[in-house]
């Protein structure tokens, strides 16, 4: 388990070193960091936000935004730690993007659901406390058109997670290398009984619960209606040491059975820094196209 955490820890896509609360020359974005107090967690959650370029000058737009979803193992601060908001920038400039707001919330080892004892009901916090309290502070989308959801392994889970359990709420999901499992290995029991995993899926895990907040099983059971609206983008890497590929191999055939339309690759390269150096690019493309952001 300890070996798990090390590698997501360290899934670094660029070289960067930027502080947070230092804000960008006016032709970039900029980012801020702050702490929302929850009532649903009885704690204060840190979170992250990184505004567009305009967002100080235009003071009457509103900005549809994408929430970012870190690994396991990573927090809050990812975007601006480990180079994705200069990937942000270079897309922005580049015209390959246009403007929209990230927001990033520190999620701990949550998986982002409810956990299996209910000591830990970040879903409940995301959904009905982070979002509302986002969108009350910044001038950033409130309507599906407007948001959409992405994430990094763990965050990747989260990101499909929600976008198929609330596919009202978001009208665009993107995810790289994302913890897909169709159903929990067997051979890979013992590492999830350790640490958080036990504390998000029980110890001994319950399957029932596994499958029941499993993307795959939200992707079964939501109408195929309810996400014509969506863009859908995933990538995996060819060698995951963890399997994940697999998953997003299932994944794929499970939504184009269901002629859900989507756009999923799995790419050569591992669960590691290179591999998002080549492909997070792409999420933040897919977002920008399915906010219709200019």
């Amino acid at each position: 388990m300890k070996s798990l955490f090390r590698s997501i820890a360290v899934l670094v896509f660029f070289c960067a070193s930027v502080s947070p609360g230092m804000a960008q020359p006016a032709d970039h974005s900029s980012m801020e960091c702050s702490t929302l107090q929850s009532k649903i967690l009885n704690r204060q959650v840190p979170y992250c936000v990184l505004l567009p370029p305009s967002y100080a000058r235009d003071k009457a737009r509103r900005y549809p935004v994408a929430y970012f979803l870190h690994g396991l193992g990573d927090n809050e601060q990812s975007l601006a730690n480990q180079g994705g908001w200069q990937l942000y920038d270079r897309l922005l400039s580049d015209k390959k993007i246009g403007e929209f707001a990230m927001v990033a919330p520190a999620a701990f080892a949550s998986f982002y659901i409810n956990s299996k004892d209910g000591k830990l009901l970040y879903e409940d916090f995301f959904i009905e406390e982070f979002l509302p309290a986002m969108e009350k502070k910044y001038r950033i989308g409130t309507t599906a058109a407007q948001r959409g959801v992405m994430g990094i392994s763990m965050g990747g889970y989260g990101a499909m997670h929600y976008a198929f359990k609330y596919p009202a709420k978001f009208s665009v999901v993107s995810a790289n290398i994302p913890a897909l499992f169709e159903g929990l290995p067997r051979e890979l029991t013992h590492e999830w009984l350790q640490g958080a995993l036990a504390d998000v899926f029980g110890n001994p895990p319950d399957m029932a619960f596994f499958d029941r907040n499993s993307p795959f099983q939200l992707a079964r059971s939501v109408s195929s209606e309810s996400l014509r609206h969506m863009k859908i983008y995933f990538d995996g890497a060819s060698q995951d040491h963890y399997g994940f590929n697999l998953g997003t191999v299932a994944m794929d055939k499970l939504l184009t059975q269901r002629g859900i339309v989507h756009e999923a690759h799995v790419y050569p390269g591992g669960h590691n820094a290179q591999f998002l150096q080549q492909h997070f690019a792409a999420s933040l493309e897919a977002q920008s196209a399915g906010l219709g952001a200019k």
